[in-house]
């Protein structure tokens, strides 16, 4: 099975699913009842907290016999080449639990409308998922250690105004070098990954607390609130005004 184009969705299984493969990811998350499955020879319950992720070209399968609904999001390779290297299995924490719910939320409402959430929205929803994941089960052992400084010092500082220059410098590698390893390691650049950095913060402090919104703008690195606020709204579809 091919596809070339991102695809999230809510999702239902009957009975039994033979085993198969795709030249995509998967990300199987679950939000009603739950299914036995088989990822790359290992099985297991997928309900709850336990979320399933199916690297392009491990075959899987599933059966089940209860109701259920999963979030399920088709990843194209060259939007996440870390999900490779992440286990099959996860098991979700409070704060990742309450961003799929968010998801969850968010397709449903898109369903009730009768209308397709935007391509831009999703991806950047499916990004700061798939950034939770890196940071929750990734191994640090595979990124070049260059890499792994220049990451270790946007996560530490993503509040600052941080330029390639400076963070190249911090790493002792190239510009250029930074940009091409730093995107084929984590799958984004680290402009991509200091705005998903940020984003992320400000989704959850805003989901999390009741700081105002002036306050999460400027905490995450934005002096602007009407900048910080356009800036969210385009990333997940929503303003910062939906959490208060």
């Amino acid at each position: 099975m091919t596809n070339n184009k991102l695809i999230l969705d809510l999702r239902s299984y009957d009975s039994e699913t033979l085993c198969h493969q795709h030249d995509y990811h998967q990300l199987v998350l679950p939000v009603l009842g739950g299914m036995e499955m088989l990822v790359a020879g290992k099985g297991r319950h997928v309900t709850g907290a336990t979320a399933a992720i199916i690297a392009a070209g491990n075959e899987h399968g599933c059966s089940t016999d209860q109701d259920n609904q999963f979030i399920v999001a088709d990843i194209p390779v060259a939007l996440a080449p870390e999900l490779a290297r992440l286990p099959e299995y996860i098991q979700m924490d409070p704060a990742l639990s309450h961003y799929v719910n968010f998801l969850y939320e968010q397709i449903n409402q898109d369903h009730s409308e009768k209308r397709s959430g935007s391509a831009s929205s999703q991806r950047q929803m499916l990004l700061l998922l798939l950034q939770l994941l890196q940071e929750r089960f990734g191994e640090d052992v595979s990124i070049d250690k260059r890499i792994n400084t220049a990451r270790l010092y946007l996560d530490e500082n993503y509040a600052e105004q941080i330029s390639l220059a400076s963070l190249a410098s911090i790493a002792h590698i190239s510009e250029r070098q930074l940009t091409e390893l730093f995107k084929s390691q984590l799958g984004m650049t680290p402009n991509q990954y200091l705005l998903e950095k940020r984003m992320q913060t400000a989704w959850q402090k805003l989901e999390q607390s009741n700081d105002s919104i002036q306050k999460v703008a400027f905490e995450v690195g934005y002096s602007s609130q009407a900048a910080f606020s356009d800036r969210f709204k385009k990333h997940f579809g929503r303003s910062p005004k939906y959490f208060r």
